[in-house]
This record gives C-alpha cells, sequence and structure tokens, in this order.
C-alpha cells in the first residue's frame, strides 16, 4: 500500500460492498463513510454532490464514472481501474491511489491537496486548474500529460518523469530540477525563471 502523508495510517473500515454490480448507478447527495469497497463495478457511475469519507476501493471498475462537486477525504483506491474516469470541482483531499490504472484520467478543478500519487502512471491524464498542494508525485510517469494551471505548492517530484508534458502556468516552486525528467516538457516564461533561480543562477 502506498504511503500516506507524514505516515498517517489507512482509515479502519467499519462495513464492507463486496462484488455488487453498481454499472450507471447515479449517487446524488449520498453519503459514506469508513466503507470497505471490494471488487464492485462502478462502471460508468455518476455521482454528484456525494461524500465518500475514510473510504477504501480494492479492485473496484470506476470506469468511464462521472464525479462532480463530489468528495472523496482520506480515501483508499487500490488495484482500481479508472480508465477515462472524469472529476469535476471535486475534493479528494488525502487520499491515496496504490497500483491503479488512471489512462485517460480528466480532473477539472477541485482540490487533490495531499494526494498521494506515488509511482503512479499519469502519461494520458489531464489535470487542470486543481488545487494540489504537497500532493506526493515522486516516482511519477507524467510523460505527455498534462498539469496545468495547477497549485502545486509543497508537492513531492521527487524522481518524476514530465518529460513531453503540459506544465504550463502551475506552480513549480518545489521542483528540482536536477532530480526529475523534463526534457520536452511545456512550460512558461514565469516558470522558466522559478526553474533557472533554482539552480542557483541569476536572471539578469
Amino acid at each position: 500500500m502506498a504511503d500516506r502523508k507524514d505516515g498517517a495510517q489507512t482509515p479502519v473500515t467499519e462495513s464492507t460492498i463486496r462484488s455488487e454490480d453498481w454499472y450507471a448507478r447515479d449517487l446524488v447527495n449520498a453519503e459514506f463513510s469508513n466503507v470497505d469497497f471490494i471488487d464492485v463495478d462502478m462502471t460508468e457511475l455518476t455521482s454528484q454532490s456525494t461524500v465518500f469519507t475514510d473510504c477504501t476501493f480494492r479492485n473496484v471498475r470506476l470506469n468511464v464514472s462521472t464525479h462532480s462537486d463530489s468528495a472523496f477525504i482520506n480515501c483508499t483506491f487500490s488495484r482500481c481501474n479508472l480508465f477515462n474516469a472524469t472529476f469535476s470541482r471535486c475534493k479528494m483531499t488525502g487520499s491515496v491511489f496504490d497500483g491503479c490504472a488512471l489512462d485517460l484520467l480528466v480532473v477539472d478543478g477541485g482540490n487533490w491537496g495531499f494526494v498521494g500519487l506515488s509511482r503512479a502512471d499519469l502519461s494520458s491524464a489531464s489535470f487542470v486548474g486543481v488545487k494540489m498542494r504537497e500532493v506526493d508525485l515522486s516516482q511519477s510517469r507524467c510523460q505527455g500529460g498534462t498539469l496545468s494551471s495547477c497549485d502545486l505548492s509543497g508537492a513531492s517530484f521527487d524522481k518524476a518523469d514530465f518529460s513531453r508534458s503540459n506544465l504550463t502556468g502551475s506552480d513549480l516552486s518545489s521542483l528540482d530540477p536536477l532530480t526529475v525528467a523534463l526534457k520536452g516538457a511545456q512550460i512558461d516564461d514565469h516558470q522558466a525563471v522559478v526553474l533557472i533561480q533554482s539552480l542557483g543562477l541569476i536572471v539578469v
């Protein structure tokens, strides 16, 4: 299981939903707390203003699911498939993704602060306008992906690969260009200055 920020423990679940068919289910204003979802089919599920708190998702299929104004607070996603899933204005604070398929994941706005994405394959994922303060992107594979106009202040980037990625407009103040791959990445003028200064150079 991927590590949580500051070594916090994975929340203890109190109930289990196992092997159920939630295909194309529509969740509106629903609330789930300390639930362990195991082998549940949530393909094409939609959630609106729904809150999951301290829940665990194990081998859950979230393919082509759509979530808007929902919250997944301090949740754990283990071996889940989120192919082409969309999260709009969602709160994912403190959640962890471990061994998940995130191909074509789309995240539009929202708060993904303190989220664990270490070693994640984000090469086809798109994050635009997302608050991602202190997110863990260490050893993540983001080559060709999009992390645009995101607040990445305090993020962990060690050994991440951002080759050919779109980083324009994002806060790169905590990125050490000597510890990541950046070949072919798109950045703007302000970010270029920040990266140059992080190398100890003086822009005149």
